[in-house]
């Protein structure tokens, strides 16, 4: 594997142990317990995890079979989304831990096998293992977020945060999409400070529009764990802050955001 699959497999491992530790915390009365995405307890954040890495799993290992299963849904896709919730919801937390552990390390191994360049079959087009890992990653840290509001864990912000900011900064033209709007024709300079305290940027530095703060913020805000008014990020111009109200990282419908002043 190249020096960037070998990074982000260890960080994609790495995040699915910060989510055992976070779901370590969950008393046995709060799996049942609402958690700030509407809709969905505790439960449900981690039946949707068990169920994304189950697919991503067998997309890795057994690409022809994942492409007629996903070819038969005829595009609608949310009735076996809805469906893998449901699934989760029947077992036991202890058994859901289980099928979320093991389709995890699945999907791992399944990463570990593939030849250099194979492309991963997926709802939309095909990813690479960099991609498909980066959005595990994203998904992962965002659901566990979700759950970590829930029961009071302090999550150490950590340089794997690069790699969920990327995705946040990439997906830009894709938030106006989703909500059939132009795509944007102005350039915004991304500056975050890391965790570290080093500086990550993306975009000219002479560009006119900016988006600027912390990199734990910036992820919260594309990832739509918290809405930008509740966070410390500042943008100069009115296209930066447009994007920053919409930014949606993750696939799937337009989601909601959240409501200002929700933040956990």
């Amino acid at each position: 594997m190249s020096t960037l699959t070998n990074q982000l497999r260890a960080d994609l491992a790495a995040e699915y142990d910060d989510l055992e530790h976070t779901l370590a915390a969950v008393g046995p009365d709060q799996w049942d317990a609402p958690t700030p995405a509407e809709g969905w307890a505790i439960i449900d954040q981690l039946a949707h995890l068990a169920w994304s890495e189950t697919v991503a799993a067998q997309a890795a290992l057994d690409p022809d079979g994942y492409i007629q299963w996903r070819d038969a849904l005829d595009g609608d896709f949310e009735p076996a989304v809805l469906a893998g919730l449901e699934q989760g919801r029947r077992l036991s937390p202890a058994a859901l831990r289980t099928r979320w552990r093991e389709a995890s390390r699945r999907l791992l191994t399944a990463i570990d096998g593939l030849a250099p360049g194979k492309r991963i079959p997926w709802f939309g087009p095909s990813m690479s293992a960099t991609s498909m890992m980066s959005a595990r990653l994203m998904e992962t840290w965002a659901h566990g977020q979700d759950i970590a509001d829930v029961v009071k864990v302090e999550r150490t912000p950590t340089a794997r945060l690069r790699h969920i900011a990327h995705l946040g900064v990439a997906t830009r033209e894709w938030s106006y999409r989703l909500r059939n709007r132009p795509a944007p024709e102005h350039e915004v300079r991304v500056a975050l400070t890391s965790p570290d305290g080093d500086t990550w940027t993306w975009g000219s530095s002479d560009a006119p529009e900016r988006v600027v703060g912390a990199a734990l913020d910036f992820c919260l805000v594309v990832t739509q764990r918290r809405h930008v008014l509740d966070t410390a990020l500042r943008t100069e111009g009115v296209h930066a802050a447009d994007w920053m109200a919409i930014a949606q990282a993750y696939a799937g419908a337009p989601g909601p955001g959240r409501p200002h002043g929700l933040v956990g």
